[in-house]
């Protein structure tokens, strides 16, 4: 690693400066690489776009609800767009998006119901927390943090992971429920029940779309087309649906849009930074602090996914530039009081797979990973679309509130695949026998077993009662950030090593 230049190495540490020399060698052809593939790159374009857009429209319409609609689908689309275009150019891995993520929401209706409780006005609180964050961000990857993820193994990305997964479940749920506690009538719960209908639809049919390219049908061409485009197409015509006359009776709610662009309440696109006094601002340097450590988890572990060797990315990882593009974009949306960002590995991982090449290896009867073109025109031209879509605005008060709420049944769902942690919560009922060789309760025995997943069901809980108490839900980051005390300090002195590495957990340090 070379150094930073004399005059910058106390600002710029080793491995801040590394990342800058290693993604600026290649940051022309990040952008002239889209075109020598364009048969690849226009499809998935289109592809991720939708993919990028319905959650945040999801995300949108959920924060609308439990932040009074202080924040709505305007902001979360404006947000989203400007912030994707933003980190294309400026991050140092360009095939990891950023977009609205479930624990950021949290974080954001956590501090809206503080500031209720408080009496504080919220978007002066929500910038102020914003801007320290930002200051906080940056300075951590100019000096190289980025280094410090490795003490996230993967007990406290599986208890991360299962929260993200029930957040999305229990607002998709609340949000249902609503339906059923608004009813007009005690009597008549037509409407909620067919609302219900909707979602379960929603869910149901875009897990069979996306299924269907391991099934045996047609040719893999075809079966990966229905992947791609079978959930917009189930968001789309269940919304047509919705506005078939025989339907129109139930009165499903739909997405309440503004007729034109405007920020939620008519509210100016600058927040009023000087509404709270300086003791306020100051003070809000300390729930800053927990976001940092909420975005500092999100966004690194994001991007580790994003990397990981099995991609076989070429042009190799930034992750201290990554964090500092964040940093900038954070402070430009604390300003405006638009919605954060962060790193989503849901569709970064969408985002790879779109632009992978891949063959079938007769000889080891597996798909091979040939190529992947890596390129920051994909991330502006999706979320270049995604601003775009501010046009369409009269269009999206179509989409049937249940629908959405489908959606994020279906993330929650798929959040919840290859989490080893809630994996074991089911094989602990399982016959021992009917488990594979390589399972954890060969080594360990069903009681310790049990332990280790006690212990992160316990964390989880913890996490979960943080986050929904209006007092404490701004600190349940702090919570996370105990996950890895936890990990580093109490269960070595439970579990041995050859324990730990039969659970997929070994230490890394």
């Amino acid at each position: 690693v070379k150094t930073a230049p004399k005059p910058l190495n106390k600002l710029v540490s080793d491995e801040m400066w590394a990342d800058l020399r290693r993604r600026s060698k290649c940051y022309k052809s990040d952008w002239t690489d889209a075109f020598k593939k364009k048969q690849q790159v226009l499809p998935a374009i289109l592809f991720l776009y939708f993919a990028c857009l319905s959650p945040a429209v999801s995300f949108g319409t959920i924060a609308s609800e439990i932040t009074g609609g202080s924040i709505g689908i305007v902001e979360f689309l404006l947000s989203s767009g400007l912030s994707g275009m933003a980190y294309s150019i400026l991050c140092g891995q360009p095939m990891a998006f950023i977009a609205p993520t479930g624990l950021t929401l949290a974080f954001i209706s956590g501090l809206y119901r503080f500031c209720n409780v408080k009496g504080l006005p919220f978007f002066p609180i929500y910038a102020w927390v914003g801007l320290w964050t930002s200051l906080f961000f940056i300075t951590l990857g100019l000096q190289g943090a980025s280094k410090l993820i490795r003490y996230c193994t993967r007990f406290t990305d599986e208890v991360f992971n299962a929260l993200l997964s029930v957040n999305f479940i229990y607002e998709a749920l609340s949000s249902l429920q609503r339906n059923f506690a608004l009813a007009k009538d005690p009597m008549n719960l037509t409407m909620p029940f067919v609302s219900l209908a909707m979602a379960l639809t929603t869910y149901f049919a875009t897990l069979k779309v996306i299924a269907f390219q391991g099934s045996k049908f047609f040719s893999q061409k075809v079966r990966t087309n229905v992947k791609n485009f079978g959930p917009v197409t189930v968001f789309v015509v269940m919304s047509i649906v919705n506005q078939l006359p025989w339907f129109k009776k139930f009165a499903v709610p739909t997405l309440n849009i503004p007729p034109a662009f405007e920020l939620s309440g008519g509210r100016s696109f600058l927040v009023a930074l000087n509404a709270v006094p300086l003791k306020v601002k100051l003070l809000c340097s300390f729930p800053a602090m927990l976001l940092t450590s909420l975005f500092f988890m999100d966004q690194n572990i994001s991007v580790r996914v994003a990397n990981n060797p099995d991609n076989k990315l070429k042009k190799g990882p930034a992750y201290n530039l990554d964090m500092v593009a964040l940093g900038l974009i954070t402070a430009a949306l604390s300003l405006v009081g638009l919605p954060w960002m962060c790193g989503a590995t849901v569709q970064s991982m969408n985002h790879i797979k779109a632009l992978t090449e891949t063959q079938f290896n007769t000889t080891s009867g597996e798909v091979e990973i040939v190529d992947v073109t890596e390129t920051r025109v994909t991330g502006f031209a999706i979320h270049a679309m995604i601003t775009s879509t501010l046009l369409l605005l009269p269009m999206l008060k179509f989409v049937p509130i249940p629908v959405v709420s489908g959606v994020f049944l279906f993330l929650g769902r798929k959040l919840m695949s290859g989490n080893s942690f809630l994996q074991r919560v089911r094989d602990s009922l399982a016959e021992k026998s009917r488990l594979p060789d390589d399972h954890p309760i060969y080594t360990l025995g069903r009681k310790r077993m049990n332990w280790f997943t006690a212990t992160q069901i316990a964390c989880l809980v913890g996490l979960w009662e943080f986050k929904q108490n209006a007092s404490t839900a701004i600190f349940f980051p702090s919570v996370i950030g105990l996950l890895m005390v936890i990990r580093g300090f109490v269960l070595p002195k439970i579990f041995n090593e050859t324990e730990l590495k039969a659970l997929g957990d070994g230490t890394p340090w």
